[in-house]
C-alpha cells in the first residue's frame, strides 16, 4: 500500500478512530524511540561503563553506521551503544519497539513473524536475547522471612531434531516413579518484601551445593529461611548461621507460629506451571531459565504503568547479554554432563 492509499484510508475512518489510531501509532513511536535512545542516552551522561573492560572513563569517538561510538581510555577499545547488550548485531532495530509491545503481550512466534515480516528464527532468537539481558537483573538480599521451595518440570527437549528418546506426549509423565533425572528441578525463593529468584538448578532432587549456588549470596543475618524439612535446607542454613523454620507438610504442618509458611512461593510455582504450559504449551529444558527471567520481571513489574519501558531499560542494563545467549547451548550440556555425573 503506497503514501496516498494510506493517507485515503485514514480520511475514510471515523474520527474517533482515526484519532485512536494516530495515538496508538505516535505510543509505539515513542517506545521504539525510548528502546533505541536509552544506551545512547546513558553513556552521552558518563553514566555507562565500558563494555570490554569496565572502565567508566570513555570519550565519544565518532559514529559507526548510524550508532555512536564511544573510545575506552583504559583498554582503548572502541564500542557503540549497542556492543555487549542484546541488541548487539540486530539488523533491524527499527522493529525492536513493536516487537517489544508483542512480546508484553505474550503474542506466539508465528504471530510474531507475521506481523513484523521477519523470520520464526529470528523472532526466536529475539526473544531468548532480550531475557538474556535480565538474568541477573534486581538481585538483592533476602530481607525478613524468604519462602524457598523446589518445584519441579519434565525434562524437554521441544524443537530438538536429534531427540534422544521416543517422542512424550504434552502433559504426559515420567518413567520412572519419584524425582529422577527426568525430572528439572527449579528453585523459587522469595521474602515477603520484593526480592524473588528462580533458577534451574540440576536435574533430579535438589542438593545443599545447588541451594547456594543459587541464593548462598543473597543471604545475610537477617533472613530468616522456611522452607520443607529436606535436609539440603537444613544444610544449607546451618552453613549460613540464618534462622530456619522447616515446615511438615508430611505431618500436615503447614503454618508455624502463624507467620512461618511456604504458601507464598508455593503460589508462585503453580502460577509459573500454568503460564509455562498455557502460553507456551511446555518450553524446552534448554530454554527454561530464558522464560524463568520473564516470569520472574513479569511478577516484579506487574504493578508498573509503563511495563515495556521498564523492561527494556532493564534487560539493556546488561553488558553481558550477547555472550550469555551465545552460550545457552553450553550451559545446557554443562547441565545434562553434572547429571550424569551427580
Amino acid at each position: 500500500m503506497d503514501k496516498e492509499s494510506i493517507k485515503q484510508a485514514l480520511l475514510d475512518m471515523p474520527d474517533k478512530e482515526r484519532e485512536a489510531l494516530i495515538y496508538e501509532v505516535q505510543q509505539e513511536s515513542n517506545i521504539q524511540s525510548k528502546v533505541i535512545e536509552a544506551r545512547r542516552n546513558k553513556l552521552d551522561n558518563k553514566q555507562g561503563t565500558c563494555p570490554h573492560c569496565g572502565s567508566c572513563k570513555y570519550t565519544m569517538y565518532g559514529t559507526d553506521k548510524g550508532s555512536k561510538r564511544y573510545r575506552c581510555k583504559s583498554c582503548k577499545r572502541t564500542f557503540t551503544e549497542y556492543t555487549g547488550t542484546w541488541m548487539a548485531r540486530i539488523h533491524k532495530k527499527h522493529l525492536i519497539g513493536e516487537y517489544m509491545k508483542l512480546m508484553e503481550q505474550e503474542k506466539s512466534l508465528d504471530k510474531i513473524k507475521s506481523h513484523l515480516g521477519i523470520s520464526k528464527q529470528t523472532a526466536f532468537d529475539w526473544r531468548h536475547k532480550i531475557l538474556s539481558g535480565i538474568e541477573h537483573s534486581d538481585k538483592g538480599t533476602f530481607q525478613g522471612i524468604t519462602e524457598s521451595d523446589d518445584t519441579f518440570f519434565l525434562h524437554s527437549e521441544k524443537g530438538s531434531k536429534h531427540i534422544s528418546r521416543a517422542p512424550r506426549k504434552r502433559g504426559g509423565t515420567a518413567k520412572k516413579r519419584g524425582i529422577n533425572n527426568e525430572h528439572v528441578s527449579v528453585l523459587v525463593t522469595a521474602d515477603r518484601v520484593s526480592e524473588i529468584d528462580l533458577t534451574v538448578v540440576r536435574l533430579g532432587r535438589i542438593k545443599k551445593k545447588d541451594i547456594n549456588q543459587a541464593i548462598g549470596d543473597r543471604v545475610s543475618e537477617q533472613t530468616i529461611l522456611c522452607s520443607d524439612s529436606h535436609v539440603s535446607y537444613r544444610g544449607f542454613a546451618i552453613d549460613k548461621k540464618i534462622e530456619h523454620h522447616p515446615i511438615r507438610a508430611d505431618l500436615k504442618q503447614y503454618v508455624k507460629k502463624k507467620i512461618y509458611h511456604v504458601q507464598h512461593v508455593n503460589s508462585i510455582d503453580s502460577r509459573l506451571k500454568k503460564w509455562i504450559e498455557s502460553r507456551f504449551g511446555g518450553v524446552s529444558t534448554k530454554y527454561l531459565q530464558k522464560y524463568l527471567n520473564w516470569f520472574r520481571t513479569k511478577e516484579i513489574l506487574k504493578e508498573s504503568n509503563n511495563f515495556i519501558e521498564e523492561f527494556t531499560l532493564k534487560s539493556l542494563e546488561d553488558l553481558s547479554a550477547w555472550a550469555k545467549f551465545k552460550a545457552i547451548p553450553d550451559l545446557f550440556q554443562k547441565l545434562m554432563h553434572f547429571a550424569t555425573q551427580n
